[in-house]
């Protein structure tokens, strides 16, 4: 074979795709980093901070959700390999009978696929709900989380009701160039979501008020002001209807953008770990992480989408199938996860470099790295945390710092002050 006609094999499209996408992510986090100004972060030990019992719980129950967030991926790969091998036989057949009305018929494959990934994903669910009950950080029944789930997957079956009525649209119509549509498609619906999740998806789960009037609020618009930042609203969320858990987080941007905080970090949190926590997410308005966040999507999309491009057709075509025809749906279905999955490696990447530059101002707005120290060995505690995870831990699943990671860099600011 001519070396022109290797690098033309499907075999050889989809490398140079796969390290194309590569490539684009290593760049966009190069390109979006945010810099990390002052001290380096003093190693730290994390027997100086817990207790031997605390990290045995922790190790424990992280050390077996890293096992079931495995399993469950592996279940996704797995379920949607059967399916572009024509298993089971009648629901292919089914997807063959829907070309009759290719858009719609697009839009309920979509559906199906989606609501059945659901479905053999819900057992690890269920697991990693019962985990979370018994070393109590969920409070929720089962039946109450069962309906979360439900409407959570109605939700993902609509989206992908959508996404699969534009492939195939766009299959049918542009041919070889629908991945650059495609890519456009993935980058509008990142901003489009962001923006909207705040006012239309939120509320379907929790309950929000805005922050009263009180010392709460009074602290989070006083260091607002010093930020030189403009919040929008303040929210209180009932986050401990679901769990015990804390957390704060920014949503949105332009007019829906907020500030969220659980109401039981407001409720047990003393003064200076709140301040702390509202001042990092300060720092995400401030940054304007959002944006950085569709900036990187919008870079790696291109790339992503040849990638799925080139091994949805290969996939497809070994089943007798191509672009455009409803039942190579789950071809590109597996293409894409296997490209969301390795392309979110860089993006965990540059999410833990915004996550300590946010840490950074924090401890630079309040001049107060004891305050970071406590929420954080309070945050470890309340969420069972394991404060020093292995390295493939942080790579495939780390979007923050580890907790001795947070813990030192506090440290470095204390001793420089």
């Amino acid at each position: 074979m001519s070396r022109r006609a290797s690098l033309q094999s499907p075999r050889a499209r989809i490398v140079a795709a796969a390290l194309a996408a590569l490539l684009a992510a290593a760049l966009a986090v190069l390109i979006l980093d945010p810099g990390q100004p002052g001290p380096v972060a003093t190693p730290v030990e994390e027997a100086d901070y817990f207790s031997p019992g605390e990290l045995e719980a922790g190790r424990d129950y992280r050390g077996e959700l890293r096992l079931l967030g495995l399993l469950a991926l592996v279940v996704e790969l797995a379920a949607l390999g059967l399916l572009v091998a024509g298993r089971p036989r009648r629901l292919r057949a089914a997807l063959e009978r829907l070309q009759a009305r290719p858009l719609l018929g697009a839009a309920a494959a979509g559906a199906a696929i989606s609501l059945m990934l659901a479905l053999v994903a819900l057992p690890v669910g269920i697991w990693i709900h019962e985990l979370a009950v018994d070393v109590g950080i969920s409070v929720q029944s089962l039946g109450g989380w069962l309906f979360d789930r439900a409407r959570s997957a109605g939700i993902a079956a609509l989206y992908a009701a959508v996404g699969a009525l534009l492939l195939i649209g766009l299959q049918r119509r542009l041919r070889r160039s629908w991945w650059l549509a495609a890519s456009g498609v993935v980058v509008a619906f990142a901003v489009v979501s962001q923006f909207l999740a705040p006012v239309v998806l939120a509320p379907i789960f929790n309950d929000f008020e805005p922050l009263p009037d009180g010392p709460d609020r009074r602290d989070v618009l006083s260091l607002a002001d010093r930020a030189e930042v403009e919040i929008g609203e303040v929210y209180r969320v009932d986050a401990s209807s679901r769990r015990t858990s804390l957390n704060a987080y920014v949503g949105g941007f332009g007019s829906t953008r907020r500030v969220v905080i659980y109401d039981n970090l407001l409720d047990s949190a003393e003064r200076p770990a709140l301040r702390s926590v509202v001042a990092h997410e300060l720092a995400h308005v401030k940054q304007r992480d959002i944006g950085r966040g569709l900036l990187f999507v919008a870079i790696v999309a291109p790339l992503g989408m040849l990638f799925v491009r080139e091994a949805g057709a290969a996939m497809a075509a070994r089943t007798g199938t191509g672009p455009g025809q409803i039942a190579a749906l789950p071809a590109y279905a597996l293409a894409l996860t296997i490209a969301t999955f390795t392309l979110g490696l860089a993006g965990n990447q540059l999410s833990r470099a915004v996550e300590e530059r946010a840490d950074r101002f924090a401890l630079e707005l309040t001049g107060d790295p004891a305050g970071l120290t406590e929420l954080q060995l309070d945050l470890a505690r309340r969420n069972v945390s394991d404060p020093d995870p292995p390295g493939w831990s942080r790579l495939l699943f780390g979007t923050h710092p580890s907790t001795v990671e947070r813990l030192g860099l506090a440290r470095a600011y204390g001793a420089d002050g």
